[in-house]
């Protein structure tokens, strides 16, 4: 949505100006000539710094915010950020509130690209993540042996916490570039392994580079073993689990209802594929392991837990693309769903007694989809031989609204 007043001609106000740490000299003329032409210059202290801008210069307001520069609508405004102003920039901050004619963006080369210029790394296969504002678990889905990734860090003191991170997480023989100042006169590169990360003296702005060595990193497939989550016995277990999340079928940006999340685990896999979920669980104790499980796989700023009980839950909620009910769905329940999901959203139902199967056989028939009787059996010891042990058999009802 714009702040522009309706009617308002969209002639630019506002120029988006990427400087790096060789301040004005490595700004092209345009660049330059912007930042002349403004009445304003808003900026962190270091980029007002970098240009000479001095005390005329306005800092961006502690918490973050770009309400200061909407408020100057009217005048000419340069803003100056970190390199490409639309990568982990505030470019991106500014033009959600803006209509496409209010700005100019002149960009410098990111941090990113410094980095993968110096090390000789194709950008396009390297993961590029902004962790000075998100947590290190982020970064765990884009660990591989092998596999390379550039971060952005809060401050000096990060690289040391992301180094032990790395080697709790298994990945201590990763190699590590510590990039401080890219671009500028007090560049300074440093390669070490993250098991004996030993520098203390790292300054901001940094980046670290890292090469991932050691653990094997997540799978990429559905169905992650029922061990890597915190529960009380409550998960959609692993087979299950796979089969489930199949029939949800993620795509990245759609929105999940997990009703009766349980451990989170169907929740947790949906945001790895790049989803968002809504886990309802009316149980204030697993409700806590829900949020703890998105908290350990990096999801939680994609993962919303709903601690009532469903369908009150939902009046509020967002439209799904998917829903999924894990045991328990009743009559009302489905109606609800029924008359309240959008056409075309994907409903999986798994029943494991045979009150909730027969339900499900009676709203197939009436609704159409797929019905799916899962039966298996685990290995395990019988004295000195083995056995099969048969799980209890789940119902899944697969169907499109």
């Amino acid at each position: 949505m714009s702040d522009s007043p309706a009617g308002a001609a969209t002639r630019p106000w506002i120029r988006i100006i990427g400087i790096g740490e060789d301040g004005l000299t490595g700004l092209s003329q345009s660049s330059r000539d912007a930042l002349a032409q403004a009445d304003i210059v808003f900026g962190g202290p270091r980029h007002l710094k970098l240009a000479g801008i001095g005390a005329d210069g306005r800092p961006w307001p502690v918490p973050f915010s770009v309400d200061p520069v909407l408020e100057c609508r009217g005048r000419q405004v340069a803003v100056l950020v970190s390199g490409d102003p639309f990568w982990h920039g505030a470019g991106g901050s500014l033009a959600a509130r803006l209509s496409p004619g209010e700005w100019i963006a002149f960009p410098a080369p990111s941090s990113f690209s410094l980095a993968a210029a110096r090390l000789g790394w194709r950008l396009e296969e390297v993961s590029c993540l902004g962790l000075h504002a998100a947590p290190f678990e982020t970064l765990l889905p884009h660990l591989a042996r092998a596999r390379r990734a550039i971060c952005l860090l809060r401050d000096g003191a990060a690289a040391g916490d992301l180094a032990r991170w790395l080697t709790h997480k298994g990945f201590g023989a990763s190699s590590l570039s510590v990039m401080e100042a890219l671009g500028g006169p007090a560049e300074r590169i440093r390669t070490t392994p993250a098991a004996s990360f030993d520098l203390v003296d790292v300054a901001a702005p940094v980046a670290m580079a890292i090469v991932a060595a050691g653990a094997g990193g997540l799978p990429r497939t559905p169905g992650l073993p029922d061990e890597v989550f915190v529960h009380d016995g409550q998960i959609t277990k692993s087979p299950i689990r796979a089969l489930t999340l199949s029939a949800l079928a993620p795509r990245p940006g759609e929105t999940l209802w997990d009703i009766g999340a349980g451990s989170g685990s169907i929740s947790v896999e949906w945001c790895l594929a790049g989803g968002n979920a809504f886990a309802i669980e009316a149980r204030a104790d697993r409700a806590e392991n829900i949020r703890s499980n998105a908290a350990a796989f990096g999801v939680a700023h994609r993962l919303t837990v709903v601690t009532q009980e469903a369908p009150a839950a939902l009046e509020k909620l967002p439209s799904p693309d998917a829903v999924f009910v894990g045991g328990g769905g009743g009559q009302s329940l489905i109606d609800t769903l029924w008359s309240t999901i959008p056409a075309g959203s994907r409903l999986v139902i798994n029943a494991v007694t045979l009150e909730t199967e027969a339900l499900l056989l009676l709203e197939q028939k009436r609704r159409g989809g797929d019905l799916l009787r899962i039966e298996l059996s685990r290995e395990t010891p019988l004295g000195k031989m083995r056995s099969w042990v048969p799980s209890r058999p789940v119902v899944q009802w697969n169907v499109v609204r």
